[in-house]
């Protein structure tokens, strides 16, 4: 049952999930009991979000993304797994490639968070605003900067 949008072809959600305003779905969505995603978020699937996530808006979530159970996910935040290979000089972006996402439970990240694939963000995790995020991210942990590097470790 989801309130505040219209169900879309692709989507599937559990129980209590809401969606604002303004939310472009495109491909396969699967959201768990008590989802909240905030307006303007843009989810090109697959993408599979945990039960009792939250995600801020104008979030851009982009496809093979996992997203845990508890997380919670910043404003503007971007996670982005599709690229290219370096072509030749005639055309330096090459062929598409897409590389997997995965967001722990319990991970809080931050406000105009970036994330580039392949990226695993461990459970506990915390990235902090503003960071880039080019490799994996350790359990329990603050992550911040540009890019992101360990700050502490936490209990």
């Amino acid at each position: 049952a989801v309130r505040g949008a219209l169900p879309r072809r692709g989507v599937s959600s559990g129980r209590s999930v809401r969606l604002g305003r303004r939310i472009r779905i495109e491909n396969k969505l699967a959201l768990g009991d008590r989802v909240y995603v905030l307006d303007g978020a843009d989810l090109t699937g697959p993408i599979t979000i945990g039960a009792d996530s939250f995600v801020n808006r104008g979030a851009y979530i982009r496809p093979q993304t996992t997203i845990g159970e508890r997380v919670a996910i910043g404003p503007f935040v971007r996670l982005i797994t599709d690229s290219h290979e370096i072509g030749p000089a005639s055309q330096r972006a090459g062929a598409s490639k897409t590389h997997q996402i995965q967001i722990g439970d319990g991970v809080w990240i931050g406000a105009g968070v970036t994330v580039i694939g392949p990226v695993t963000v461990g459970p506990g995790a915390v990235v902090a605003s503003g960071a880039l995020v080019i490799k994996d991210v350790p359990s329990n942990t603050l992550v911040a900067g540009v890019p992101a590097r360990h700050v502490r470790d936490l209990d």
